[in-house]
Formats: C-alpha cells, structure tokens, sequence
C-alpha cells in the first residue's frame, strides 16, 4: 500500500507541475517540464551520476559523524550536569547563528574539497540527534529507574539497558529528521565553493541559462535525498521493533 500511495503521489505531482507550465505557459528558460528535464538526465547521465556520487558521500559521511557527535553530547550531557550546563547553551548558540552564513567560513577553513562540506551537513545533523536523543533519555519512566535502584543495579548498566533503549524511538524520530536536512548542507556547501557536486553542477547550469540541466540535477537529488530517508526509516523501524508508534512521534 505504500507504495501504490508514494507512486500516486509521484504522478500526481508530475501532473501538476505541467498543468502548471501549460496554465502559467512559462518559457522552458524559466519553467521546464517534466519531459524536458527527464531527455536532460537520459542524454547527461554519466556526468550527472559524477556529481551525485559527490554529493552522496558528503551526505552520508555528514549523517554518520553528525549521528556520531549528537549520540555523543546527549550522552555526556546526560552523565555528567556539570557537563550539561556548559553544552546545553553552546548547542543552543549554534542554533541561533545561521548555518548558511557558516559555509564560506567552513570553506576557507577546510578547503574547497568534501571536508568542507561534510563539515556542513555535520553542523544541521547534529542538533536534532542531539536533542532527540538526550530528551529521549530524560523521558524514560521514572518507575523502571526506581526499580533498577531497587534491585541495585548499577548507574552504567541503568543507562544501557533501561536508559537508552527506551531513548531509541526518539533517537529514530531525530535521525529520520536529521536525514532530511542532511542534503542541505551539503548542497550549501557545494554553492560556496567547490568542484564536483550536485550543488555545483547546478549553479554552473544556471549560469549557462541551461534551466532542464538544473532541475535535472535538483530531480536526482530530491530523489536520493527521499531514498536515505525510506531506508533510515524502514532500517529504524526494523531496529526498534519494540515501539514503532514512538518512532513516528
């Protein structure tokens, strides 16, 4: 069934984007549509495929360090409150200043290679992770920590198994989100400076005017972008078979 509903939802959408070239009657300098578009990645596959696998490896290197780092802080800040009060507001600082303003910054410090652009999906990743994870822990119910003290079962073996199993659903939801703004940075990145990448390709065919070649690249990576995040959630839900209703919080 969901598939029947994703493929529907797919075709509905490509109906109604050339309904709305055929109303709007937009040059295809400006709109193209969906057949045009489709002929652009057909006749530039190869090059296309290039970019994309860039802009895969810096996705997924930022959702594995980003998911490293945010499974980290929620831990520390959950063993240690003296660590809290000093990480808490630093995560909440780096909320507050832009990413994008960020990413010429993060260029000129690590280059103009993926480093840089890892570096940006890593900083959106992060705080979701972060906080889902480490609100997750804060919610586990107050009557299995009693009864572990009872059995007087150790702090460590508390957290490993009560503490984080139950944090796990909220630990998916945030992964599922941070999956979904991971293609940001790196896209982000990939405009600032760069030689290879979706995000570049796309910036060189906007300003060769070559509009299809532009929503060519901007269609495979909508479509990458919603494949990691079917496969975190079927892998999510798959791991944490447990509580799936907690996962879809």
């Amino acid at each position: 069934m969901k598939a029947i509903r994703l493929t529907l939802l797919g075709g509905g959408l490509l109906l109604l984007w050339q309904l709305l070239v055929l109303v709007t009657d937009a040059p295809h300098y400006i709109l193209p549509g969906p057949l045009p578009v489709l002929y652009a990645i057909i006749s530039h596959w190869s090059l296309l495929l290039h970019h994309l696998q860039t802009t895969l490896t810096e996705i997924i290197l930022g959702i594995i360090l980003g998911s490293f780092l945010g499974v980290a802080a929620a831990l520390t800040m959950t063993l240690s409150p003296l660590l809290k009060r000093w990480l808490l507001p630093v995560l909440v600082i780096s909320q507050a200043i832009p990413v994008f303003a960020l990413a010429p910054i993060l260029v000129l410090w690590f280059g103009y290679g993926m480093a840089s652009k890892v570096a940006m999906a890593v900083l959106i990743i992060f705080f979701p992770v972060t906080s889902s994870f480490y609100y997750g822990m804060q919610r586990t119910e107050p009557q299995l920590l009693e009864l572990a003290r009872i059995m007087d079962g150790r702090p460590l073996a508390i957290m490993r198994f009560i503490v984080i199993p139950s944090a796990l659903p909220a630990f998916a939801s945030g992964l599922r989100v941070a999956t979904a703004v991971a293609p940001i940075g790196a896209v982000v990145g990939e405009w600032v400076g760069s030689s290879a990448g979706l995000g570049f390709y796309m910036l060189h065919a906007n300003a060769r005017m070559q509009i299809d070649l532009m929503f060519a690249a901007l269609a495979l990576l909508s479509a990458v972008s919603l494949l990691l995040y079917f496969i975190i959630d079927f892998a999510m839900e798959k791991l944490i078979f447990w509580d799936k209703k907690g996962i879809r919080q």
